[in-house]
């Protein structure tokens, strides 16, 4: 046996045969996706450890940008999304002249996941924020009226953009989350309008919270393998063959959206409802304690 051969067959086949079986795991998991969670999901456990009802942390923080009127960050698990509010006078509609503006505009950044391109907003963005606008409006957490200074004349423009800095699944429930939490930190400064002259007095000295009547929380369910679980990771949502989104204002279903091919019955329905409440009430009470004590630390709860 000359040098050469006996190199290779004393270095290269026993390496390779470990390497092979060290990745035959998450060769399994690439080639064969729903199989693999399917027999973890039969056991009522998916591969993160999470329980299939189970929700991951969540973490919010106020007043995390100092040049916007009001602004929050939500991480729920790895995803995280930040909201900036900008507040702007404009004229009010003709066939609305009491009533303000809300625009809410959800970008998913080309460094939250490789699956992002630079560019145009995405499809899947340009329909969370419409159903973003959807879940304000049914759920009137914010009166536009309230956005009015003077009828006909002026009004305040909230203008809400949400940027996706990770993606790891659930972006519509951290964006809900994170657009309500901005809206109770807004602080609009008092505005004298005189609409003889049309003069427009801003005093940044006085300021005022904008009153913010409910707080709307979402809740993702997807279907893989015939099993429902909540809260899902962007695997998950990859692989699943439904999703489902309820949001609950006020222990009341403000909204709803299914897309997907598998029909859920009542029974599981009610499940995902009862566990969007949970949610709810969690989410509510942490908010709620924050603004009391008047903190701006990132609080987590699971």
């Amino acid at each position: 046996m000359d040098l050469k051969t006996f190199k290779y067959s004393v270095i290269s086949v026993p390496l390779y045969v470990p390497q092979f079986n060290l990745l035959s795991p998450l060769i399994h998991r690439l080639l064969h996706p729903v199989k693999y969670y399917k027999d973890y999901l039969e056991k009522n456990i998916r591969p993160d450890g999470r329980e299939l009802e189970e929700l991951r942390p969540l973490a919010i923080s106020f007043d995390v940008i100092n040049t916007a009127d009001g602004s929050a960050i939500v991480k729920i698990g790895n995803t995280t999304v930040v909201c900036g509010i900008k507040a702007e006078l404009a004229a009010p509609k003709a066939l609305e002249p009491n009533v303000g503006y809300l625009v809410p505009n959800i970008e998913i950044s080309p460094v939250s996941s490789p699956a992002y391109r630079p560019g145009p907003p995405c499809d899947e963005a340009q329909v969370y924020s419409q159903s973003l606008a959807d879940v304000i409006s049914n759920s009137r957490c914010v009166n536009l009226q309230d956005l009015c200074i003077t009828p006909g004349k002026l009004v305040w423009v909230l203008y809400c953009d949400l940027v996706c800095l990770d993606h790891d699944g659930c972006i519509f429930d951290a964006a809900v989350i994170a657009l309500v939490a901005a809206l109770h930190t807004i602080k609009l400064p008092k505005i004298t309008h005189n609409s003889d002259t049309d003069e427009t007095d801003v005093n940044m000295s006085v300021l005022t919270s904008l009153p913010v009547h409910g707080l709307p929380v979402t809740t993702s369910f997807v279907v893989i393998a015939g099993r429902t679980v909540t809260d899902p990771t962007a695997e998950e949502e990859r692989l699943a063959s439904t999703s489902l989104t309820v949001t609950m204002s006020d222990g009341r279903m403000s909204f709803i959206n299914q897309s997907g091919g598998d029909q859920m019955d009542a029974e599981m329905l009610k499940k995902c409802t009862e566990s969007a409440m949970k949610r709810e009430r969690s989410v509510k009470k942490m908010v709620n304690r924050m603004i009391e004590k008047g903190s701006k630390e990132v609080t987590m709860i699971k």
